[in-house]
């Protein structure tokens, strides 16, 4: 079990399925810029979470709900949770009957090929299941570029999956490392690519390095 001052972002985790320096340099050095992708994903997360809650029928709507997980070390928030009526399902305060809830996270793009958005979900799932002493068998993910949902169940491969990045991104902040930079096609869509430079650094050093030699150096070259 984690303590409150080691938890580490749900985000972090497709992250670390991105790639390893990625996570490094954002949760390790602290660096982070924005490009298109990431300014579209983080408006669209927040339209989702300043809705309102409501209710459709037998599904009673709650957005930004707060997670966190003990047993993962996971912290984060939770773009929509439905509470479908179910009589095999939780109480729930001030309302009445039972209730199962339903994860569903948002992405601006499509479906990827790796289940990088899978294991994030699992692990908003497995938060939820921790602090309300439930089950969820099954989530969901909605894509705005196919504006559809694509339902996910949550079998013991994708929950074994999720607890073993959970542990490889707790290994990774702790070691206080950054990996070498190599160079993929994938770097072209990552908003780190400036700072990263796989091409020029080609792993020699850490970006937080780099900047600062650079500063020293501008500073070194003024009469």
């Amino acid at each position: 079990m984690y303590s409150e001052y080691e938890l580490l972002p749900i985000s972090a985790l497709q992250h670390l399925s991105f790639c390893e320096r990625q996570c490094a340099l954002i949760h390790v050095e602290q660096i982070w810029t924005e490009n298109r992708f990431t300014a579209e994903g983080r408006i669209l997360h927040e339209r989702v979470h300043e809705a309102a809650a409501e209710s459709r029928g037998d599904v009673r709507i709650v957005r930004g709900l707060r997670l966190r997980s003990l047993a993962l070390g996971l912290i984060g928030v939770a773009d929509v949770v439905e509470f479908q009526r179910d009589d095999a399902g939780i109480a729930l305060e001030g309302r009445s009957g039972r209730w199962r809830a339903f994860p569903v996270e948002y992405k601006r793009g499509k479906p990827k090929p790796d289940r990088c958005d899978e294991v994030q979900l699992c692990a908003q799932a497995m938060c939820l299941e921790e602090m309300l002493a439930c089950s969820i068998p099954e989530a969901a993910l909605f894509y705005g570029t196919t504006r559809r949902r694509k339902d996910v169940p949550l079998d013991e491969r994708l929950r074994e999956l999720t607890a073993c990045t959970a542990q490889r991104l707790h290994a990774l902040v702790d070691s206080g490392l950054t990996p070498p930079a190599v160079y993929e096609t994938k770097c072209q869509s990552c908003s780190l690519m400036s700072v990263c430079m796989p091409e020029t650094t080609n792993g020699r050093k850490s970006a937080r390095r780099y900047l600062q030699d650079a500063v020293a150096h501008t500073f070194e070259s003024e009469p």
